[in-house]
């Protein structure tokens, strides 16, 4: 919280300081998230791409607050399948220069860097319902709006293990601004059972990931994804991860659930403090529209693979 200068200034005005600095410390409270459910593409969706959400998925326990985005845990997945195909997203930007256009301005690179940017990412279902910005496309132009995604959700991440696409629809994500509340705001759009303003998680960066520790839908297994991968490399079956108590959100003072224990400052497995929220930016070179930010290796283009709908033509 804020300093509170306590110079007198009048009778009326100490009380109106204190609640100003108060507000202040608690986050956006105004601000409004708009729910979407599984299978649902939502609002200004970029395409609609089946079968990419997994309706029946035993949830993590450990929910709220923020988690790193290389947590073991944090996200799901069938072993050796992915229901997310970056082949597709990539096929359907190649055929809408318009979409792609926009799409590829919400992540800092160029439409020609799109096949190597999306080939690094690495598809996972949500554990936790996730708060994100969610870009969609309206007009010719991307749209931004705050969003929880539920937990089930296919997306595909990035090497921090931040949500970077949402799959049921191709629209482009980006982390959530710090300053929201998610125990404060207001919510719209339908809700679903066990919903709680409490359990939304936020994912922060901490590390580059070499390989996710996911667990399977049914929460009975755990296993290895290495990164940019989409299934045919994932590691055998393991224990299930012990996963990390989420660190309470400061804009959301005491809106954790209440069913997740408190931090221990003595567990090694919480990290102390919190790094910026956005990886390093894409350096832009003239030619070719922007340089990725490097992966730890190239990545194979994929083939072009038919969508689920129609291409739809955007404008040039």
């Amino acid at each position: 919280m804020p300093e509170i200068n306590f110079r007198i200034l009048g009778s009326g005005a100490v009380p109106v300081l204190l609640l100003g600095a108060m507000l202040a410390g608690c986050g956006d409270a105004g601000e409004t998230i708009t729910r979407l459910t599984v299978g649902s593409a939502g609002p200004d969706p970029y395409t609609v791409m089946a079968n990419t959400d997994r309706r029946e998925i035993k949830l993590s326990t450990s929910k709220g607050g923020t988690k790193d985005g290389n947590a073991p845990g944090l996200y799901g997945g069938t072993r050796q399948a992915a229901s997310c195909d970056p082949a597709k997203l990539i096929a359907f930007l190649q055929a809408n220069p318009g979409k792609a256009k926009a799409w590829a301005s919400v992540h800092r690179i160029g439409t020609g860097d799109i096949s190597g940017f999306v080939g690094r990412l690495t598809p996972v279902l949500l554990r936790t319902d996730t708060l994100v910005t969610n870009h969609g496309f309206k007009g010719g132009k991307a749209t931004r709006g705050t969003a929880v995604l539920q937990a089930g959700m296919g997306v595909l991440v990035n090497e921090y293990g931040v949500p970077v696409v949402k799959c049921n629809c191709g629209n482009p994500l980006t982390q959530p601004e710090k300053k929201i509340s998610t125990g404060g705001a207001e919510y719209t759009g339908a809700s679903w059972p066990g919903f709680s303003k409490r359990g939304v998680t936020k994912i922060r960066i901490r590390t580059t990931v070499q390989a996710f520790v996911l667990v399977d839908p049914e929460a009975t297994i755990g296993f290895d994804r290495p990164v940019a991968t989409t299934g045919g490399s994932d590691g055998p079956p393991e224990e299930l991860p012990v996963e990390s108590t989420p660190t309470p959100d400061p804009s959301d003072s005491g809106s954790m659930d209440p069913s997740t224990p408190p931090v221990d400052p003595s567990d090694p497995g919480i990290p102390s403090g919190e790094p910026g929220t956005e990886p390093p930016p894409v350096t832009e070179t003239p030619g070719d529209g922007g340089e990725p930010a490097p992966d730890g290796g190239p990545v194979s283009e994929p083939p072009p693979a038919s969508m689920d709908a129609p291409p739809e033509p955007g404008p040039s």
